[in-house]
């Protein structure tokens, strides 16, 4: 496999970090396990439930030695983020990502999680609104508007 690196870019192989000084490309004569650095979440962007499981998955490539430990907390935070969503797509789509991480194949579930992104940014929306139109119904709202604060005169 030929892998083409930007000049300063960053290479996870097998838990080593590799950094081109330039451009230049490079090719794995047998398999690895890999990770682009524009691949790479950090801790801050891991925001939703599957980003949060994609950063779990991500650990075990980059950190071998942590792998045991990240892959106990990865089948928890499969199991959580499973139970919530009711969408078959997402769901099915976790199953596929449980199977390909008992196969030790973090790279292939990274992926498929991350085609996930904009579904579940479409759920989460139109759950927000759901929740909005929930509250304007009720004559509830979670935000209280400015003019609303108490007022204390002194005497």
């Amino acid at each position: 496999m030929k892998i083409a690196l930007k000049s300063g870019e960053r290479l996870f192989i097998n838990g080593a970090v590799i950094r081109a000084e330039r451009k230049t490309s490079i090719e794995l004569m047998n398999d690895a396990v890999f990770l682009l650095e524009s691949h790479v979440l950090q801790p801050e962007e891991a925001t939703t439930p599957l980003k949060q499981l994609y950063f779990i998955l991500q650990t075990m490539i980059m950190d071998p030695a942590a792998a045991p430990a990240a892959k106990d907390m990865f089948h928890v935070v499969l199991a959580s983020v499973s139970g919530a969503f009711s969408s078959s797509e997402v769901l099915d789509k976790l199953e596929e990502v449980g199977q390909l991480a008992r196969k030790d194949r973090w790279f292939e579930a990274m992926k498929t999680v991350r085609a996930l992104y904009p579904l579940e940014a479409r759920l989460m929306a139109a759950d927000h609104r759901a929740r909005q139109e929930e509250e304007k119904a009720s004559g509830f709202s979670a935000r209280q508007p400015a003019h609303s604060e108490p007022h204390l005169e002194l005497v």
